[in-house]
């Protein structure tokens, strides 16, 4: 299990490392890279084209304002591809959005939500876990926990005046 994850320049790292935390916390394998679809389009094309002889099954790439990164890997890779449309200065992250989520037909991305990193890892994992049993098994212990986690904060949240603590669902 290896999930590759490409961002376009480091200052995405805060970010992207939200989506690395969540693979390991699965024992799932990656590698994190910088490359550029604009300063550096040989190493992306050649990146994506051996990512799968290379032993990778799945591809974050992470990348802000014009947000190509994701769509220059998809289009050489067979690999699913999982687009971070990241926050920039420029309009808040829409223009990565809408770069990200907006490809040709032929050429999908999986796209989360601006700085979705969190999610772009979950996504890995669910993707990883049609070939992985024993990650299908620990995305379902990951889901029971949160709902478990929400009930509790519920409860808690609802409990009578004396019994009332302050509580944080972060």
């Amino acid at each position: 299990m290896k999930v590759a994850i490409i961002m376009g320049s480091k200052s995405d790292y805060p970010v992207v490392q939200k989506a690395e935390d969540i693979l390991k916390h699965f024992n799932v394998e990656t590698e994190t890279r910088i490359i550029s679809a604009h300063r550096t389009p040989r190493v992306a094309e050649e990146f994506a084209a051996t990512a799968e002889e290379k032993g990778f099954e799945v591809i974050i790439a992470a990348a802000g304002k014009a947000a190509h990164l994701a769509g220059v890997l998809a289009a050489t890779t067979p690999l699913p591809v999982i687009g971070i449309p990241m926050k920039s200065s420029t309009l808040d992250g829409l223009d990565s959005l809408l770069s990200v989520v907006q490809m040709p037909k032929g050429v999908p991305v999986a796209t989360v939500a601006v700085d979705g990193a969190e999610n772009a890892g979950l996504l890995a994992v669910q993707i990883l876990s049609t070939k992985y049993p024993e990650l299908r098994q620990a995305i379902k212990d990951y889901k029971k926990k949160m709902e478990e986690d929400i009930i509790k904060l519920d409860q808690e949240f609802n409990a009578p005046p004396e019994q009332k603590v302050i509580i944080s669902d972060k």
